[in-house]
């Protein structure tokens, strides 16, 4: 766990975050604790199983959860409150500003830029959190500003690979990255120590919970 200015940041494994101050956010719970936590928000990246859990969304939401995800999900998602969103939207929820940012492949088919996919810029109590989803390195990243934690993924193949993680936080500077995408479906922990070894920010490899 990494806590940041008394916002707490929760690595569950793969691409799914919990993130936590007197709210609990959900970023792509595909990985959750046994009796895990109910959610104030969910955050979904993109339709992937691994991204758009349903089972998982179901669990972890109460009456009241407001579900933020890309249109293909909707359908998944019908009887929950859920928002659809694409690239460069901002929303306000529960005092919480969420801004989604473009996420796709360079010459890759897994993620195309047609989708629509995202990550999202969060900042809660002042605290301003990049979760990248599952993307290259593309030019929208060098546009970021004043990134406090970058979640970014290192794991390659369907997305950026840890030397071009790297260079892409070196482009925008976050005070802290993290690196994830890895040590499930593909890539390793020494994905992460590479990550690490390049970025020029201070990195935090978490252990998931």
């Amino acid at each position: 766990m990494l806590e940041y200015k008394g916002v707490k940041i929760h690595w569950l494994g793969h691409a799914s975050f919990k993130i936590s101050n007197s709210l609990v956010i959900y970023i792509d719970p595909y990985l959750i604790p046994e009796n895990a936590e109910k959610a104030d928000i969910i955050l979904v990246t993109h339709e992937h199983y691994d991204h758009c859990a349903v089972e998982n969304i179901k669990k972890l939401a109460k009456e009241d959860t407001i579900i933020i995800a890309t249109e293909d999900c909707i359908s998944k998602l019908a009887d929950l409150n859920v928002k659809g969103v694409i690239p460069n939207q901002k929303l306000e929820i529960k005092g919480v500003t969420i801004e989604t940012v473009p996420a796709y492949n360079i010459g890759k088919p897994f993620h195309t830029k047609a989708s629509n996919w995202i990550g999202y810029v969060i900042t809660i109590d002042n605290v301003k959190i990049y979760h990248a989803g599952d993307t290259d390195f593309i030019p929208e990243m060098k546009e970021l500003k004043d990134i406090d934690i970058a979640l970014m993924p290192v794991g390659g193949t369907y997305t950026m690979n840890a030397e071009e993680a790297a260079e892409a936080v070196n482009s925008f500077n976050p005070k802290i990255a993290v690196p994830m995408h890895f040590g499930k479906i593909i890539g390793s922990a020494s994905d992460a120590e590479k990550f690490k070894e390049l970025a020029k920010c201070e990195v935090k490899i978490l252990e998931k919970e």
